[in-house]
């Protein structure tokens, strides 16, 4: 696979970017974006770098996998509905509240001895939490996430640390990445740009945004040795 149609696949996947806007951004001219696309001529190292980190790949994918599999990485899209379940929610606002969030979870299910259930699996479910305000982002680069642990009707909890919320049955819009943390960065966010793409293109509506109830939260799970994540977006 060349140089050339990663490029190419990477600026389609960032919401379809043109080359003129790639260009911008590089400072370079498009036609310089539309040689390297085509393999007429290859970037400079630094220009590399930058393409890198613009793009959320390593320097080994860009030149020399083929990132076009990627698209292969999302099922089609389809309609689930789901009972209504309770969880333990606890959200984190850092710089990395992915990581920060979802083992705080996995120490508040150990400690109230979730996995020893009779008969329950233990499940975490996550979603960006986006009540941040602007100086949190902008000023100290920080995010917020919310982990979930699936709990049964009448869990009652010994330690403290986690608030539990029922979510109400529902509708949802649904899609499976396989290998999501492959390229995180990129299949994650293109899997809930495909989902929107179907709401929009069904003509179906969204649940409204609010704190006490979740649109939208994704499942990672393993299967037969491959790590799959569910995506899911409330409708209403």
């Amino acid at each position: 696979m060349s140089f050339g149609t990663n490029l190419q696949y990477l600026r389609h996947m960032r919401d379809s970017m043109t080359q003129e806007s790639l260009a911008e951004k590089l400072d370079v001219s498009r036609q310089t974006i539309s040689k390297w696309e085509s393999d007429e001529a290859y970037p400079v190292i630094e220009k590399i770098f930058e393409l890198c980190d613009f793009f959320s790949c390593t320097m080994d994918q860009l030149l020399r996998s083929d990132m076009t599999r990627r698209k292969d990485a999302y099922s089609e899209v389809r309609i689930e509905s789901l009972e209504r379940f309770r969880m333990a929610r606890h959200v984190v606002i850092s710089a990395t509240p992915e990581d920060d969030s979802i083992l705080l979870m996995k120490n508040w299910a150990e400690k109230n001895g979730l996995a020893a259930l009779p008969n329950h699996k233990l499940e975490l479910i996550g979603w960006d939490f986006p009540f941040l305000s602007q100086e949190q982002i902008n000023v100290f680069n920080l995010r917020g996430y919310v982990s979930a642990c699936i709990v049964p009707a009448d869990f009652a909890p010994t330690c403290e640390g986690a608030e539990l919320v029922w979510q109400e049955a529902g509708k949802y819009a649904a899609i499976t990445i396989t290998e999501p943390m492959s390229a995180a960065f990129q299949l994650i966010p293109n899997g809930y740009k495909n989902l929107l793409r179907y709401i929009k293109e069904n003509k179906l509506a969204m649940k409204a945004e609010n704190q006490q109830e979740t649109i939208c939260f994704e499942k990672v799970y393993i299967k037969d040795g491959v790590e799959y994540m569910d995506v899911y977006i409330a409708l209403a």
